[in-house]
């Protein structure tokens, strides 16, 4: 198991544009300093809002040892707590999601108010104070309809993404969605094998054959390229959105910790069915036409999404261990469709239902590879793996610069 200095030093020798090193990819002590250097700090996409539709509705999540539970208060603002009871520690909520007046602990019946204030604690003594006992916070925002956490005592700044993020979603109406279908796997890989993965296309011919009918594994297409060297066609794209008042152009963080840009599908296709037509009768909030295109938003280290004309998917990853990553999937559509007459479940499923799973494949191939003794790292495809690059390199340069040893106190 490496420590933290063993990590920094492998880091800062990795060979620049290559594959990381076996060690980083299934150490137990590289995946220890990933939760305390980046789980634990960063701002973590954890649920669509829309998910916590009315007061008391909840959703849980278990970043590395942290147990958090996400809710809508009765003054409907999304709060997030450590779903750690202050009593002698029991998880109060241990459904994935729910719906609850009061946060209730099963052990011995604390209970707390949606926001977190701790108002019953039996026999506890005339001396009890229970304004000392309220329910933990986890720093959280509603970035115009996805909700992010963050664990840290002080969370990175978060302005320039919430801008952005609320002027780009604003068009898809995500706070007057549901969710239709909800998908949780577990993929036998780490965490940055799932992302390396999302960020490329170079696999896509081979492996999705579903999903090529109508997104293009073109990489100039779906690039980190800026707006001023994109493709013709999404620069056409670009335009006619511009016309309408559909934010589309490229615009990204300085270390492209997150991106958005809106492309479009292959052939005027409308969305990601079999058919490359819409799967969902009502639009999305107040998109202009079918034909819109993806918008897509990573955000490092755990989201990627598509939001489309029809409908949107949201895709949250959380390591489980050093070579298990779970990876979450919902499928959002305008909240008065109706299942039956609106839309079809499997038509607007079956495209990224097969796609995960393909996926889930390539990234278990890629672990059981990188866990022989004959693996070494390998170059990365300056054209087709730019995305998986940047990544690598911004992963490797917040890990240098946290773990870098601290210059000594000088005597006094």
């Amino acid at each position: 198991m490496l420590s933290q200095h063993d990590v920094h030093q492998r880091i800062a020798m990795r060979k620049k544009d290559f594959s990381l090193e076996r060690a980083l990819y299934c150490d137990p002590g590289v995946y220890a300093a990933d939760l305390e250097q980046i789980f634990y700090r960063e701002w973590l996409f954890a649920v669509p809002a829309c998910e916590l539709a009315k007061p008391g509705a909840y959703a849980t999540m278990q970043v590395g040892a942290c147990p958090v539970v996400v809710i809508r208060g009765k003054d409907m603002r999304v709060r997030a707590f450590h779903n750690v009871c202050r009593h002698r520690g029991q998880r109060l909520c241990s459904k994935v999601s729910g719906s609850t007046p009061n946060l209730v602990c099963p052990y011995h019946q604390w209970t707390y108010d949606l926001e977190g204030k701790l108002i019953f604690a039996r026999d506890m003594g005339a001396d009890f104070d229970p304004a000392r006992y309220g329910l933990k916070k986890v720093h959280c925002v509603d970035l115009g309809g996805v909700v992010y956490i963050c664990l840290a005592d002080v969370p990175p700044p978060v302005a320039d993404l919430a801008r952005t993020a609320m002027a780009y979603l604003a068009p898809s109406g995500l706070n007057e969605a549901k969710v239709a279908f909800s998908s949780t796997i577990i993929e036998k890989g780490n965490w940055k094998l799932v992302i390396e993965n999302n960020r490329e296309c170079y696999h896509c011919g081979g492996s999705h054959p579903s999903l090529c009918r109508t997104y293009s594994d073109n990489p100039r297409m779906t690039g980190m390229q800026s707006s001023e060297v994109a493709e013709d066609g999404i620069l056409a794209h670009w335009t006619r959105c511009d016309a309408v008042g559909l934010p589309a152009r490229f615009v990204h963080h300085p270390d492209f910790q997150w991106r958005l840009a809106r492309i479009p599908l292959l052939d005027n296709a409308e969305s990601f069915t079999m058919s490359t037509r819409a799967a969902v009768a009502k639009r999305m909030g107040q998109m202009p036409f079918n034909d819109a295109g993806s918008l897509l938003m990573y955000h490092y280290p755990n989201t990627w999404n598509h939001f489309l004309a029809d409908h949107a998917i949201t895709f949250r990853v959380l390591p489980i261990s050093p070579t298990e990553t779970e990876v979450t999937t919902n499928w959002l559509v305008h909240k008065d469709a109706v299942e039956g007459v609106d839309y079809d479940l499997k038509t607007l499923t079956e495209v990224w239902l097969t796609t995960n799973d393909e996926d889930r494949q390539v990234v278990e191939e890629n672990q059981r590879g990188i866990l022989s003794p004959a693996y070494e790292p390998g170059p990365y495809s300056v054209l087709q793996e730019e995305g998986v690059i940047q990544f690598i390199d911004w992963y490797c340069g917040l890990m240098g610069t946290r773990l870098a040893p601290q210059p000594a106190m000088a005597a006094q």
